[in-house]
């Protein structure tokens, strides 16, 4: 059900059940981009064995593709916050294919949803295939998106997929604050779009923290 929500407090409510379980739970993260997933994997990897998934056939060149690729890489080199790191190859034509007619709806619309609907349902797939105990995904720490919605569609496509989506609003708690921090502290690229065409479109971010790299 879409409305108000406390997908935070559920998921620290998972987390406590988990009490301190060992061998840590086994969590494949759908990750956006480096800065997104840098306050996400600071936040889970002292609880989970992470698996970031590198799965975004909506960014609209292969250039800025392997740009936040390269990036995800580096954070989790540099930080040791996931086990490993899985970037599916670059194949724009699943996402235009997924979005036809939807061309022009509204930032945050019919099309958006498809999208998260299509990268959720792959990483779902893939933590089932890996035999992750959970799964869920960065993409609730932006401000500029619903996390009720990706949380309906997480929770559809581990139902679908056989693994547990465990839900998340990442920007509560200062997640979203926490990320541009870290982003200063890593260098990391922050872009000023989501990822597709149609998103360039839309205004930078709220912090106003436009397409650069931060000196370390």
């Amino acid at each position: 059900m879409r409305g108000k929500n406390g997908f935070d407090s559920q998921m620290q409510e998972i987390i406590l059940g988990m009490d301190g379980s060992e061998p840590k739970p086994l969590l494949l993260l759908h990750v956006c981009c480096a800065p997104c997933s840098s306050a996400v994997l600071e936040r889970l990897a002292g609880v989970f064995r992470i698996i970031a998934c590198f799965d975004n056939p909506n960014i609209d060149s292969a250039t800025e593709h392997d740009l936040r690729a390269g990036e995800t890489l580096r954070l989790t080199e540099l930080t040791g916050w996931a086990e490993q790191v899985i970037v599916t190859p670059y194949d724009p034509t699943i996402f235009r294919t997924s979005v036809r007619g939807l061309e022009g709806e509204p930032e945050g619309g019919a099309r958006c949803a498809v999208c998260y609907r299509l990268r959720l349902a792959r990483s779902a797939q893939k933590a089932a295939e890996l035999g992750c105990s959970f799964f869920t995904s960065t993409l609730t720490l932006s401000p500029r998106k619903d996390a009720a919605l990706l949380n309906e569609l997480g929770r559809e496509a581990g139902e679908a997929a056989g693994v547990r989506f465990l839900p998340s609003d990442f920007k509560k708690r200062g997640g979203y604050q926490r990320s541009i921090l870290l982003s200063r502290q890593f260098g990391l690229y922050r872009q000023d779009y989501c990822g597709c065409a149609f998103s360039r479109k839309h205004p930078p971010d709220p912090e106003g923290e436009g397409p650069k790299i931060f000196p370390s």
